[in-house]
């Protein structure tokens, strides 16, 4: 079989290291995140350390919870990884250098202590803070276009970078609420903070997200949609900081108004993942000529569940290879789908769609050979998502019948 990265092609990059680029962002990045907690290390008191605990210890649930909706098609680990660690590193550092000298040259001289540090609150930070987040997802649009396939996309990265910096942010949050009033202080603002509102940055960067998908799988709009997702998540932002100063009343209705937007954005989440399904059925069909679809593979592919159980199934005859190749198999289908998504749109130039599509259907093909060989012929039984009709996981076709003289 001839030799092939699978991660390589279902990510769209050529295969080998990590680029130097990504290297050196994820460094970058990595070195302005210990310079912000050092900052706080450096100010902070005894503090420092609970609060560093209380901002990791939710992370890898929310992160989970995040990854859920990326079911049908996984975004690549090292974008996903880039994305967080930019929002806990550059963006977390710059709105701390910003945020800090717009409060000190500009809004406390012109309006006062207290009416400063609102305005500061209010206006500065999310317009500094959103631009900052949201750097990276523009980064991807430039560089990684291809990369975002529809509205979950952006969401996904939006959601990464915004709880990268939550958390670098909820440190100092902790901290100060630990060193001026003790646990109850801090209890109360872990339970605002960490249980009550812990999407709050996700939420409002996939305002951004979402007008960088646009303008990543649409031909109209590419410079209005990104401008106005960024608009949008400042408005958010601007509006949970400001209430912040009108007491319950204020945080409780902009704490609705978030929880409908929140509704708004997992409603966009399961139409596409829905509108994904139906392109599966439309597209995958063409491609039974090749004989690496089957009507019965359709609709396995077409249903996360009936999925699930293929890989089950796979790893039960063949072990982990088996599974991963079935996985790899699934995953080009996937990736195949939603290529002629960005054809119909107008957004994949002729000589890229036909190489990536080439690229896809080989990896369909080196998948299955790979789960045929991993999988013993004689238990091999028919898959159970081929009820009648015949599949490319299936037994080997039984030997044709001799004739009256063979």
């Amino acid at each position: 079989m001839a030799r092939i990265d699978p991660k390589a092609v279902l990510e769209g990059r050529l295969p080998g290291r990590p680029p130097v680029a990504l290297v050196m962002g994820l460094t970058v990045s990595s070195l302005c995140a210990l310079i912000a907690l050092a900052i706080d290390a450096l100010y902070g008191g005894a503090g420092f350390w609970v609060g560093v605990v209380l901002a990791i210890l939710p992370i890898p649930l929310l992160i989970a919870l995040v990854l859920t909706l990326d079911r049908m098609e996984p975004e690549p680990p090292r974008a996903l990884l880039f994305s967080f660690m930019w929002g806990a590193g550059v963006a977390v550092l710059g709105a701390l250098v910003l945020n800090t000298l717009g409060l000190l040259y500009v809004t406390v001289p012109i309006f006062g202590e207290v009416k400063g540090h609102f305005v500061s609150a209010a206006f500065g930070a999310p317009v500094i803070e959103e631009s900052l987040k949201g750097a990276v997802l523009f980064g991807l649009l430039w560089w990684r276009r291809n990369e975002i396939d529809g509205f979950a996309d952006g969401i996904m990265y939006a959601c990464m970078v915004g709880l990268g910096f939550a958390m670098m942010e909820n440190v100092t949050y902790y901290m100060r609420a630990f060193d001026q009033g003790g646990a109850q202080q801090l209890q109360a603002v872990f339970i605002l903070r960490g249980v009550v509102a812990p999407l709050s940055h996700p939420l409002f960067t996939s305002m951004t997200g979402i007008g960088v998908a646009w303008a990543a799988t649409h031909r109209r709009g590419r410079v209005l949609a990104p401008a106005l997702g960024l608009l949008g998540a400042m408005l958010l932002h601007g509006l949970w900081n400001g209430a912040a100063s009108m007491g319950l009343g204020g945080l409780g209705a902009v704490y609705v108004l978030d929880a409908l937007v929140l509704c708004g954005l997992l409603t966009v989440v399961f139409v596409e993942r829905h509108n994904t399904v139906k392109r599966i059925e439309h597209v995958l069909p063409m491609y039974e000529p090749t004989g690496l679809v089957t009507p019965a593979d359709i609709r396995m592919l077409r249903s996360i569940p009936a999925r699930r159980a293929a890989r089950r199934w796979a790893r039960a005859l063949g072990g982990r290879g088996a599974s991963k190749a079935m996985e790899d198999y699934q995953l080009a289908a996937t990736e195949l789908a939603l290529l002629h998504k960005r054809a119909e749109r107008g957004v994949a130039e002729p000589h890229w769609f036909e190489g990536r599509r080439d690229a896809l259907l080989s990896l369909m093909g080196l998948a299955r050979q790979a789960f045929l060989r991993t999988a013993p012929p004689e238990r091999r039984h028919g898959p159970p998502w081929a009820g009648p009709g015949p599949s490319g996981f299936g037994p080997p076709p039984p030997p044709p019948a001799a004739g009256p003289y063979g």
